[in-house]
C-alpha cells in the first residue's frame, strides 16, 4: 500500500535555511551596540529584518502553517546555537588561549537576554505571520505591500515589547529603553520598505514557480 508524505520544494528548504542563519547572525551580530543620531540600535539590525522579510514570502504563498514550521525551526536552531555556545563558554580554554574575553562577550549570552530573545522571537514572527495570512483573506490577495508593512509593524512592536524590558529591564534607564524599542520599530519597518519592491518581485517568482497561492480559509491559528 503506497503512503503519501507531504514534501517541501528546494526553494522552500532555502528559504527556511535562510531564516534559521538570519536568526543565528542576529544573536551575534547583536552583541555589538550601534547608534545613529538619536537611534540606539545593535548591529543585529543588519540581518534580522531579512526574516521577516521571508516570514512575509513564505506566509503570502504557502500560508500560516507553512510559515509556523518554519518559525518553530528557526526556534529550534537558535536554541541549539545559543546552547551549545553557552557550553562552549563554560569549558576551560587551553593554556595557550588567550581570548576567552572575546569569546564570551561574542557567545556568553545572559539567560535573561537568551529568554527576551527567545519570547520576542515567537511572538514576533507568529503575530506578523497572522496579520498576513489574515489580511491576505480580507482583502482577497490584493495590496501585498500593505500586508507586508502591517504585518512587520505588528511583529516587530511585539518582539521590541517583549525584549527590552525582559532583557534590560533595570539595566538601562526607562526612556533610553523606550528610545531603543522605537528605534528598533521605526528601523526595521523602514528596511522592509526599503526592500519591499525586491521582495514583491520575489513573492510574485514564488507563485509562479511553486504554482501555489495558499489563502488560509478556515484554518486554527495555533502557537503550536
Amino acid at each position: 500500500m503506497k503512503t503519501s508524505k507531504e514534501t517541501v520544494s528546494v526553494t522552500f528548504m532555502l528559504l527556511g535555511v535562510t531564516f534559521c542563519v538570519c536568526l543565528i547572525l542576529a544573536n551575534l551580530l547583536a552583541t555589538k551596540q550601534l547608534q545613529f543620531g538619536p537611534l540606539n540600535l545593535t548591529a543585529g539590525v543588519l540581518v534580522f529584518p531579512i526574516s521577516y522579510v521571508v516570514n512575509d514570502c513564505i506566509t503570502e504563498v504557502w500560508g500560516y502553517r507553512r510559515a509556523k514550521l518554519i518559525i518553530w525551526t528557526g526556534f529550534v536552531m537558535n536554541f541549539a546555537f545559543v546552547i551549545l555556545a553557552w557550553l562552549a563558554d563554560l569549558i576551560p580554554g587551553a593554556p595557550y588561549w588567550t581570548n576567552d574575553a572575546g569569546f564570551h562577550a561574542l557567545f556568553g549570552l545572559a539567560p535573561r537576554v537568551a529568554l527576551a530573545s527567545f519570547i520576542a522571537f515567537i511572538m514576533g514572527s507568529l503575530l506578523n505571520a497572522y496579520v498576513m495570512s489574515k489580511m491576505k483573506i480580507r482583502d482577497k490577495g490584493r495590496r501585498f505591500s500593505l500586508r507586508a508593512i502591517a504585518s512587520t509593524i505588528a511583529g516587530e512592536l511585539a518582539d521590541s515589547v517583549i525584549f527590552f524590558p525582559i532583557a534590560l529591564g533595570g539595566i538601562v534607564p526607562k526612556e533610553n529603553l523606550a528610545l531603543m524599542m522605537v528605534s528598533q520599530v521605526v528601523v526595521k519597518t523602514l528596511y522592509e520598505i526599503v526592500a519591499l519592491p525586491f521582495t514583491i518581485r520575489v513573492v510574485g517568482w514564488l507563485k509562479r514557480s511553486e504554482a501555489t497561492d495558499v489563502y488560509d480559509e478556515g484554518i486554527q491559528y495555533s502557537l503550536l
